[in-house]
């Protein structure tokens, strides 16, 4: 399905051409730690520690990497608040607000189907203790 580019850069925008810039923004919502940020700040504006501790597994470099991306693409604002030490919260623009529906009716998606894959023989799906 290819649309309109509204900016005036490419005659038309098409995710499954190769060289669509689509692909960028494809890429950073596709990719897991940018799509469970974006479902974590969902709740309101949070702290870097408060982030990471809702996102289980992620280290701080990672985190790093993928807010500083959602926020190049415009999906999440990051203030600084004058203190000792530093305060800095990050929140989702309205951009981002708009990609967390559909990455939300995804995460549901998977919570209510994991057992499905799993039932298919795919390891990865398995819910047991590690």
């Amino acid at each position: 399905m290819t649309t309109v580019c509204l900016t005036g850069q490419h005659s038309d925008h098409d995710v499954y051409a190769a060289q669509c810039p689509c692909r960028a923004m494809l890429d950073l919502l596709a990719n897991k730690w940018s799509a469970l940020a974006i479902g974590a700040l969902e709740e309101g504006p949070q702290r870097f520690g408060q982030l990471q501790r809702s996102l289980q597994g992620v280290s701080p470099k990672v985190l790093t990497q993928s807010l500083r991306r959602l926020e190049e693409f415009g999906l999440v604002d990051r203030t600084v608040y004058p203190a000792v030490p530093l305060h800095v919260e990050y929140a989702l623009t309205a951009l981002g607000h708009s990609a967390a529906v559909p990455l939300r009716m995804l995460r549901v998606w998977v919570e209510d189907n994991i057992d499905n894959a799993a039932n298919a023989g795919v390891p990865e799906a398995s819910c047991a203790a590690d």
